[in-house]
């Protein structure tokens, strides 16, 4: 009995330290951390302070709210996949640059650094606490602070307020204080609907969506996407529209915009734009023929 039980705790014990995670693994899979790592390569005017603030963030949030702080004059954009051209398109407002560096995914040569990257100071404080926590084995990790610069005393004695730590940038609010305290106007991510997948992927790429496989529940309505970086919801439409006859196409309009005018209402009670995507031409004109103040962008999306 003992070799066994022998071979049994060498089995047990070799299992043990096979299945633990180091440190450094379990503080790579946090997003936070992923999120600091891919902000390290970039220039931040700001030395990081929003991208560290933000950091607990999707990337595609971060992106939208530290835009502002990038150093635009040293970073190229690039648009291999084509997809924010037509996110672009029409009469959609939305930031080139923004669109691409928002994109949830890495794609190679989409940003184009110019000159050599000095890591925003407040971003290597982020990473260098994030892996000295991880070998102490603490998990959890509070942000970060800037060190307080000390203050000459005034003339009077009193010393002088420190510094907030945003050089006089305020943060940037992603909606309107006055509706941030209305919970139907804050948009909540919600799975999408049904299975069409075509439908789901048309409407995650195109706009494309801040949150990738989810609608967005606002104002009690489903949107099929909110677009990065701007206050705008998106209806997707890829029906075979060309193809039904003229008195199905009459009958297809008139149920679309019934829901379109609800989806209107409730993304203006909030402050939203909103915006039809449709798979083609015929399928724009035909509505347009009956409301022309809608907002519609041929997405060329297939079925």
């Amino acid at each position: 009995m003992r070799p066994r039980a022998c071979a049994a705790l060498l089995l047990f014990l070799s299992a043990c330290a096979s299945s633990a995670p180091s440190p450094r693994e379990r503080v790579t899979r946090n997003p936070r951390f992923a999120n600091l790592q891919r902000a390290a390569e970039l220039p931040w005017k700001d030395r990081g302070r929003c991208v560290v603030r933000e950091s607990s963030q999707p990337w595609p949030v971060l992106a939208e709210r530290c835009f502002h702080v990038l150093d635009h004059d040293r970073v190229r954009f690039n648009d291999p996949t084509r997809r924010c051209a037509v996110a672009s398109a029409g009469t959609v407002v939305l930031g080139f640059g923004l669109c691409v560096l928002a994109a949830p995914e890495i794609v190679v040569g989409a940003v184009i650094v110019v000159g050599v990257v000095v890591v925003g100071v407040v971003i290597k404080e982020a990473l260098e606490a994030y892996e000295l926590r991880g070998n102490g084995r603490e998990e959890v990790e509070p942000e970060p602070q800037t060190k307080p610069v000390p203050q000459e005393p005034s003339a009077k004695g009193k010393p002088k307020p420190e510094p907030s730590g945003q050089d006089g940038f305020p943060p940037v609010p992603t909606e309107p204080l006055a509706r941030d305290r209305r919970p139907e106007c804050i948009p909540v991510p919600v799975p999408h609907a049904g299975n069409d997948a075509p439908h789901n992927e048309c409407a995650d790429k195109v706009p494309p969506n801040r949150y990738p496989g989810m609608d967005v529940l606002m104002g009690g309505v489903r949107f099929d996407a909110l677009q990065v970086g701007v206050r705008v919801l998106w209806e997707i439409k890829t029906h075979q529209f060309d193809t039904y006859p003229d008195f199905v196409q009459e009958r297809e309009v008139e149920k679309e915009l019934e829901q379109i005018e609800k989806e209107r209402k409730a993304a203006a009670a909030c402050g939203y734009d909103f915006v039809i995507g449709v798979s083609t031409q015929a399928h724009k004109d035909a509505l347009l023929a009956v409301v022309p103040s809608l907002r519609i962008v041929v997405t060329g999306c297939k079925r």
